[in-house]
């Protein structure tokens, strides 16, 4: 797959599944991406938080032609259908439609394992992205608490918006 960087240079991207040896880059990226939600105390994931994640999925990774890791999502089989999560794209190189194309590779890992269907959560507090996800073909099917509601600023409240996509 190719794609314009900002520089305007053209590059080949390369998706693959993450390995050990991502972690200190995965976890670079996934908290600069995340960055803009200040709503949470501390980093969007870390160390712990990325091997966990890795017991239940698998992190697919998105790298320039220096291996540099550019975009990121989680993906979990469940049942008959997928979750899609923690969708991160470098700062950088936001607005070149790296998110669509992890998505897209998300999406081909669950048909690819019989799911019908793919899920995501988005955080009420980032209603801007609630769009995005609609132009990628999902639709709000409901709420659920957010999990990390200790990690808030004083004072918020925040819950999980449920999407979901057929396949």
């Amino acid at each position: 797959m190719e794609y314009m960087e900002k520089r305007g240079s053209v590059n080949q991207l390369k998706i693959r599944e993450a390995t050990a040896e991502d972690q200190t880059a995965l976890i670079a990226l996934i908290n600069s991406a995340f960055s803009v939600e200040t709503f949470l105390q501390g980093t969007r994931t870390n160390e712990q938080r990325l091997n966990a994640a890795l017991e239940d999925g698998t992190i697919l990774v998105a790298e320039d032609h220096e291996s540099r890791l550019l975009a990121s999502v989680y993906t979990e089989l469940r049942g008959n259908h997928g979750y899609a999560g923690l969708l991160a794209v470098d700062p950088d190189h936001q607005g070149l439609g790296l998110g669509q194309q992890m998505m897209q590779a998300a999406e081909a890992r669950f048909r690819s394992h019989g799911c019908d269907a793919v899920e995501i959560t988005v955080l009420s507090l980032r209603p801007e992205l609630l769009p995005v996800y609609r132009r990628f073909g999902f639709v709000e099917t409901g709420t659920g608490p957010f999990h990390d509601a200790h990690r808030l600023a004083p004072g918020l409240e925040c819950h999980c918006i449920v999407m979901r996509k057929p396949l």
